[in-house]
């Protein structure tokens, strides 16, 4: 075993032993296996989130969503990015026949058979990918979704070796590597907060009552990086707190949301002033290529002929209000037009891991009609502008 990927440390008179490990390899799976079975540890410690291992527990709860409920609840972006994350550990673990994240679904079995204290430290993925979605920027969020499906569909061949180089960084890392140092915001979410959260929970764990004396920690081996120095000053249950609140959307966005309507309102104002039908021709304008480009990114993903029309409709409107996007209009009237089936659920886990199937199953394609729709009034929301603006200067 590479030295890099355990470290010990001696907290408050217990024994923290960090075991880094790579998410879609065997010989992590058997390595937890070895320690855990050594009886040296009386509790185990994984990088989950207390949802994440609900899920572990109930694999079917895929089939417990409600889209038309995530849609309007806002919240189609999250489950988005973690299809996307998933699939993008899907096509690794497949390289080597592994399951994606089996060190931790073992590591959660062998402490309930050997009657091990079991802990989980990770942050919820939901407060995670929250924080992500309000961090960034809407063109962010594009660069990592396309990053991840490139990553998905279009990359090279993974080899075992290349596989075990992962104990280096693990999924998130591996990810994010991609995107170079371009966009930190993305990495202090997805990685130095949670980080300094798994830290800090482990700290509070050697604190509590009847606190447990020999830890064995397992998380992604990229996370040892950030984690071992973090155990000189471990964050305390305030910093812990704030981690875990879910930020509001970012101001910047909204106030160039308004501002981007205040302007087309303001260039429709002064067409019309120079003359009634430069006015109306400002309008047409933004209507057909705003609606027009919504409309195409609906097409594109097969929306229901309907859900089309409400893209062309709403995208003029929605991209003048900062605080509802085409795309989720649109998913709210597909989703509600052609609800997923039973079998469409059943099927997710295998679907995102196959291109063509993005389009066929119900669950991923109303998720990438949003997206389109979205992507493509934003688009129209640039070109119709620079339209507009030339008509104006004539």
């Amino acid at each position: 075993m590479n030295d890099d990927a355990m470290s010990t440390i001696q907290l408050n008179g217990s024994t923290i032993t960090l075991l880094g490990t790579a998410h879609v390899s065997k010989e992590s799976v058997e390595l937890v296996e070895e320690k855990i079975l050594s009886k040296d540890f009386d509790c185990v410690a994984v990088e989950l989130c207390p949802a994440r291992y609900e899920n572990l527990k109930n694999r079917s709860w895929w089939k417990n969503l409600d889209i038309y409920e995530i849609f309007k609840k806002k919240k189609a972006s999250l489950l988005l990015i973690n299809l996307a994350l998933s699939a993008y550990q899907r096509r690794l673990a497949d390289k080597v026949g592994v399951e994606a994240g089996k060190e931790m679904i073992r590591a959660t079995e062998l402490a309930a058979e050997n009657d091990i204290r079991l802990e989980v430290i990770d942050r919820d993925i939901s407060t995670t990918l929250h924080r992500l979605v309000t961090k960034v920027s809407f063109w962010q969020k594009i660069k990592i979704f396309s990053g991840l499906i490139v990553g998905i569909f279009i990359g090279e061949e993974v080899d075992r070796d290349q596989i075990e180089n992962l104990k280096k960084g693990d999924m998130l890392h591996s990810v994010i590597e991609e995107f170079g140092d371009s966009l930190p915001q993305i990495k202090n979410v997805l990685i130095d907060e949670r980080d300094e959260f798994m830290t800090g929970k482990l700290s509070m764990l050697t604190m509590s009552e009847n606190s447990p004396k020999n830890i064995l920690a397992i998380v992604g081996a990229g996370h040892l990086v950030g984690m071992v120095p973090g155990f000189d000053k471990p964050s305390d249950q305030i910093r812990i707190n704030e981690l875990t609140q879910k930020l509001p959307p970012s101001r910047i966005g909204y106030f160039i949301g308004w501002g981007i309507c205040i302007f087309i309102l303001g260039m429709f104002y002064v067409g019309y002033q120079q003359s009634p039908e430069l006015g109306w021709s400002l309008v047409v304008t933004w209507v057909l290529i705003n609606g027009g480009l919504s409309a195409l990114g609906a097409a594109l993903a097969l929306a229901h002929p309907v859900s089309i029309l409400a893209a062309f409709l709403a995208a003029p409107l929605t991209s003048l209000n900062p605080t509802i996007g085409a795309g989720m209009v649109v998913g709210l009237v597909e989703s509600y037009l052609r609800k997923p089936k039973v079998t469409d659920f059943e099927r997710l886990r295998d679907d995102i891991a196959s291109f063509p199937m993005w389009w066929k199953n119900g669950v991923v394609r109303v998720l990438l009609i949003f997206f389109f729709a979205n992507v493509g009034s934003a688009v129209g929301t640039y070109v119709a502008g620079a339209s507009i603006i030339q008509q104006i200067l004539g």
